[in-house]
């Protein structure tokens, strides 16, 4: 899975990006509004975390410019409801700081102000998101939780899903199947193995 792309700028715009690699090959990124205003003008190297997302008739690509945009954006398309390009639409439309408080303080009247969110969902969003965002920190999912008492670190299992998810699996096909891969587990599971038992387990 692509996770980082370095290389030169070529294109920016408010919701895209081209990136062009070392070996001349130019990567068109899908990115949120608070990433495009952290890009430097197009000539300069760039280095973006991305996420790769898998469908039947096209590989769609996204880049963040921090670890926890890219984390916010990995749990919110694990929700009934978001895809990707709400989550973009929510990264661009609030500040992410100001996204965390709203949802600690089910503050559904700042979330509905977010182009595209309406009431149930911004409801939804508290009610799926109050226990993975803890004020200061980086997204936490309770599902995760589970996983390290498992024995499997958060981030791998965090991955996985997101990795199920981007292969057409819901959110909560995913995280059964993850969770019935990590019984009996004996010890750390990369993310390699997690995800070929994972798919296993789902089929």
């Amino acid at each position: 899975m692509i996770t980082r792309l370095r290389g030169q700028l070529l294109e920016r715009e408010p919701t895209r990006a081209v990136i062009e690699d070392g070996h001349g090959v130019g990567y068109e990124l899908a990115i949120p509004v608070s990433t495009f205003q952290r890009l430097p003008e197009p000539g300069v190297a760039v280095s973006l975390l991305t996420q790769l997302i898998v469908r039947e008739d096209a590989l769609l690509l996204f880049g963040f410019a921090s670890a926890d945009e890219r984390d916010l954006f990995r749990i919110l398309i694990t929700i009934s409801g978001v895809g990707p390009k709400m989550a973009l639409a929510i990264l661009s439309g609030i500040e992410l700081e100001r996204f965390r408080s709203a949802v600690l303080e089910g503050d559904t009247v700042l979330l509905r102000t977010i182009p595209g969110i309406g009431k149930k969902m911004a409801e939804r969003l508290v009610v799926e998101l109050k226990d993975r965002l803890p004020a200061g920190g980086h997204v936490i999912a309770g599902s995760e939780r589970e996983a390290r008492e498992l024995g499997c670190a958060p981030e791998v299992y965090r991955d996985t899903v997101a990795a199920m998810v981007s292969l057409g699996y819901t959110s909560a096909a995913a995280n059964a199947a993850a969770k019935r891969a990590l019984t009996g587990n004996q010890g750390p599971m990369a993310l390699d193995e997690l995800l070929r038992r994972a798919l296993a387990a789902a089929s």
